[in-house]
């Protein structure tokens, strides 16, 4: 995969944590510099920790099926699994849950292991579509703890300053990302496949 396709998928599924960030954003009535750097820090590492597992058992089962020389089971699943990230996305955009804003002295840590373990699902299955595609995984590591730091500080912000209704655009924003990587992936695979 180009860099531009990696950029797409990493910003796909990290607008997730931005719309999420938004919604606590949204809660607090000064954003606390130092809660906020810690947040990003747990944030940051859970999501490498995600994408790291994802990336290492994919590698296993290639490595054990020893499905080196052909990829396209794998590519395929990978491009389905960019695909589907992206519907779950757009399932949030249209569901558009409401939340009850109301003004928090303190947002606990716990809320944001709980969301970071949840969106990290989806890390993991991205980190094992990129191992499909035998993608650089120092690049996609960088590019995740990069873009996970950027969009909690800036979904905190956003909210902080505009509420939580932008969260729905974000979802729609990561939708077409993801499917922009998938298609230009499938188109990519048939093109290789039909030389």
């Amino acid at each position: 995969m180009s860099w531009v396709e990696n950029v797409l998928i990493v910003a796909g599924i990290s607008l997730d944590l931005f719309a999420n960030m938004e919604c606590q954003g949204s809660l607090v009535a000064k954003v606390n510099k130092k809660h906020l750097t810690l947040i990003c820090l747990i944030v940051g590492m859970w999501q490498l920790a995600a994408l790291f597992i994802g990336y290492f058992f994919a590698n296993l089962l290639l490595t054990k099926q020893k499905i080196t020389d052909d990829f396209f089971v794998g590519e395929l699943i990978a491009i389905i699994i960019f695909l589907g990230l992206g519907c779950r996305l757009i399932v949030k955009a249209i569901k558009n849950e409401r939340i009850q804003e109301h003004l928090e002295t303190k947002l606990g840590y716990k809320r944001f292991v709980q969301m970071a373990s949840l969106t990290s699902m989806y890390t993991v299955l991205a980190g094992i579509a990129f191992a499909f595609f035998g993608t650089d995984m120092f690049m996609v590591l960088i590019m995740i703890l990069g873009f996970s730091i950027i969009f909690v500080v800036s979904g905190m912000y956003v909210g902080y300053h505009y509420g939580f209704e932008g969260k729905g655009k974000a979802y729609a924003v990561g939708t077409i990302l993801l499917w922009a990587a998938g298609v230009d992936l499938i188109v990519r695979m048939v093109l290789q496949y039909a030389k």
